[in-house]
């Protein structure tokens, strides 16, 4: 009887765990939450400013080079990460 109260104590406790963990670090915890609410501002600028700098140089396509897509190569002179981040305000040092 003992032995059964504490195995229903831990798997109370390890629920409990996982519960807490869903909802400090799931898919809708308060830490994904925060993160989005922290880092959309950021993406928005980075997006309109990459959209504004993309149309003024004709550009029909811009990857993103950090999200290890199928770009195998790319010429750095096509890079226009400066230029963003220029137009945003941003001087690289």
């Amino acid at each position: 009887e003992e032995k059964a109260k504490r195995k229903s104590e831990i798997e109370k406790l390890e629920k409990e765990t996982i519960d807490l963990q869903s909802q400090r670090f799931g898919r809708n915890g308060d830490y994904f939450m925060k993160r989005q609410e922290l880092i959309k501002p950021i993406q928005d600028r980075i997006y309109t400013a990459m959209k504004k700098v993309a149309k003024a140089d004709g550009y029909t396509f811009v990857f993103d080079k950090a999200n290890q897509s199928n770009l195998i190569y790319a010429d750095k002179d096509a890079d226009i990460s400066n230029r963003i981040l220029e137009e945003m305000g941003i001087t690289k040092e």
